[in-house]
């Protein structure tokens, strides 16, 4: 199918997706809309940026615009609040005339309050604030007949999995989406008592993604002087990931004392702080985000062009999250993990876990003279591209400076 008119797509939301000039359905959205129009469970397993978000809104918005009544009829639950807050920008975007409550922590409770009490038809959020406002009786869900768990591994795991099982018991045999870039079976095994029969939609990984993904093997003490070098040689967008909220905050004021003009996102900001932070980044005020994890789910942030991992993730899945930050909707993008001796043992792991092997860098080349090669050792010099799914892709002989790559 060639048109979102062909997959069943109402009139109404056709003409808002034209005004906003998009025509043609992405690949997941042609596999995935089709079954929900028709009332399956789905399970959607796509890579970031492949268009997830719209593959579970336009069945959502077409199924409550079919028929009115009480609400709310859908919930969209969230990991993160930056999350929610995107997944509530693309609905809006849809001009259905349905009423939305947002619903997340971090700020006060007037504004979502007032939304609640406007008879919402969809409420999108964050588990805790949801909860919070069941435990209030301000939210009832017992008439949700379409439900969505976006970056639905993460919201299994074992932090959030408590807190999403009471707001799915609060439920009643909904229509449900589990949506993310990676699946792990166990998720899909837990899920089994909320689905039934569900469609799996796996949509392929772009064979010409343009994902350059590299090893660079530093000494510990030299981390934060090699990011800098870096990103002195790159100048587009760039996001800097390490794992601890402390970590990513020394790091942060390490990179501003050595002039990187840079904004911050860890958990323990307040979120007007963290909006804060976002707005500079989207709007390119900033061309350097420090993150934690935090920042790498689910964003869409399309000018994003290199990742750096300055400390390893814990788990293989979040190295494919943070990395899914670039080379989005064909454009390209450059990562690089960054390795001291100490992660050896951390690094192992991750590889049977199922992280990628990745080529190693030359450093000289990339840091003093701004070229992106492989060692010798690795394979051809230049970039022999890793896919998302760890695999190689077929040598491209190219030899370029990071700061070619396109914003």
């Amino acid at each position: 199918m060639s048109t979102f008119a062909e997959l069943g797509v109402n009139a109404r939301t056709l003409a808002a997706l034209g005004r906003q000039g998009i025509t043609e359905p992405l690949a997941v959205q042609a596999d995935a809309v089709p079954a929900l129009l028709d009332g399956n469970d789905v399970v959607i397993e796509a890579p970031t940026g492949s268009g997830k978000s719209l593959a579970f809104l336009l069945p959502l918005v077409d199924r409550l615009l079919e028929r009115r009544g009480p609400g709310p009829r859908a919930l969209v639950v969230t990991p993160t609040r930056e999350l929610a807050i995107q997944v509530e920008r693309v609905f809006v975007s849809l001009e259905s005339g349905l009423k939305c409550a947002l619903l997340y922590g971090g700020v006060g409770y007037a504004t979502q309050n007032l939304a609640l009490k406007q008879d919402p038809d969809v409420v999108i959020g964050t588990p805790g604030r949801i909860l919070d406002m069941v435990g209030k009786r301000l939210l009832a869900l017992s008439r949700v007949e379409y439900a969505v768990l976006d970056e639905a591994d993460e919201m299994l795991d074992a932090g959030f999995a408590p807190d999403v099982e009471r707001i799915l018991a609060q439920t009643y045999e909904p229509q449900m989406v589990l949506a993310s870039a990676t699946m792990p079976d166990w998720v899909t095994r837990l899920m089994r008592k909320h689905m039934h029969d569900p469609a799996h939609i796996q949509s392929a990984l772009d064979e010409e993604s343009k994902l350059e993904h590299g090893l660079l093997r530093v000494r510990r003490d030299d981390k934060v002087q090699v990011v800098s070098r870096l990103l002195k040689v790159h100048p587009g967008a760039a996001i800097v990931f390490g794992r601890t909220k402390h970590g990513v905050r020394k790091l942060h004021r390490d990179l501003a004392r050595l002039g990187h003009e840079c904004v911050l996102l860890q958990g323990d900001l307040t979120q007007g702080a963290r909006d804060r932070a976002m707005d500079h980044f989207r709007s390119k005020r900033s061309n350097l985000l420090v993150a934690t994890n935090v920042a790498a789910r689910g964003l869409d942030i399309s000018h994003v062009s290199l990742i750096v991992n300055f400390d390893l993730p814990d788990t293989a899945h979040w190295l494919t999250h943070r990395v899914g930050r670039t080379a989005r909707n064909g454009a390209e993008g450059w990562a690089i993990t960054l390795v001291a001796p100490e992660d050896a043992t951390l690094w192992t792991r991750l590889r049977r876990e199922g992280a990628p092997d990745l080529p190693e860098l030359d450093g000289e080349a990339l840091l003093e003279l701004g070229q992106w090669r492989y060692r010798a050792s690795a394979g051809p010099v230049g970039p022999a591209a890793i896919r998302r799914d760890g695999r190689r892709r077929r040598p491209r002989r190219r030899s370029g400076r990071p700061q070619a790559i396109p914003a």
